[in-house]
């Protein structure tokens, strides 16, 4: 058995905690203490947050993108791939040195995807540049956390609130799509969603593209045309 090899740590601002880069052969993991946030693995529900959103707003010239979170860039390089040539995307990473892996030792993982022309990468946080847009995104994905209950840092969560998602919905243009990540199911964040005025659904997609396995959820709230 190979064993893991510590990479790299970073702090999550606000006091959320240590990131630690983790690397077996050819494999590479994203831990918070005890908890597993990625594998590089493990890249099908978070290339099924960008596909399903895509077909939500399938036809709309040059649409504008906004992603919370890079990971190992799995859904910024489906969402290059899904939504288009003249798509703009932005990608919201809170923590610079995530930025930095995806550049140095995980450069492999992400290929050419943050070198596109059409890609933007922010670092900062994912909420400001929601409560400063209005009309603004034609899609908002977020995965920034586990899900709606804030893992790695407490503040993720007003994301989730009502208030949270009413800023979403604010920023989203008529007909426009928050899909939301999550490793587990949460009715009540449903509930939340139709309250905030979305036509809500919840999805079952697997971790893993053709194998068996875990099952993610991924929220999928249009915001109603007109």
């Amino acid at each position: 058995m190979i064993p893991w090899v510590r990479l790299d740590t970073a702090e999550i601002p606000d006091c959320g905690g240590e990131l630690r880069l983790m690397r077996r052969g050819a494999e590479f993991s994203i831990m918070i203490g005890s908890n597993e946030l990625m594998n590089s693995r493990l890249s099908g529900s978070e290339e099924a947050l960008a596909s399903l959103s895509a077909a939500r707003i399938t036809g709309r010239a040059t649409p504008q993108i906004l992603i919370g979170g890079l990971g190992m860039g799995f859904t910024l390089r489906a969402a290059l791939a899904e939504f288009g040539a003249d798509a703009s995307i932005t990608v919201a990473e809170l923590v610079p040195a995530v930025v930095a892996w995806a550049r140095g030792p995980m450069a492999e993982v992400f290929g050419t995807c943050l070198d596109d022309p059409r890609t933007t990468i922010h670092v900062g946080d994912v909420g400001a540049l929601i409560r400063a847009g209005r009309a603004r995104f034609d899609a908002i994905l977020l995965d920034v956390d586990n899900g709606p209950d804030g893992l790695t840092r407490e503040s993720n969560d007003s994301l989730y609130t009502l208030a949270g998602l009413g800023a979403a919905y604010a920023a989203l243009r008529p007909g426009g799509v928050l899909a939301v990540w999550s490793s587990g199911p949460d009715a009540a964040f449903t509930q939340r969603l139709r309250k905030a005025g979305f036509e809500a659904t919840e999805e079952r997609v697997k971790a893993h593209r053709g194998r068996r396995g875990a099952r993610h959820v991924i929220w999928i709230a249009i915001r109603p045309p007109g």
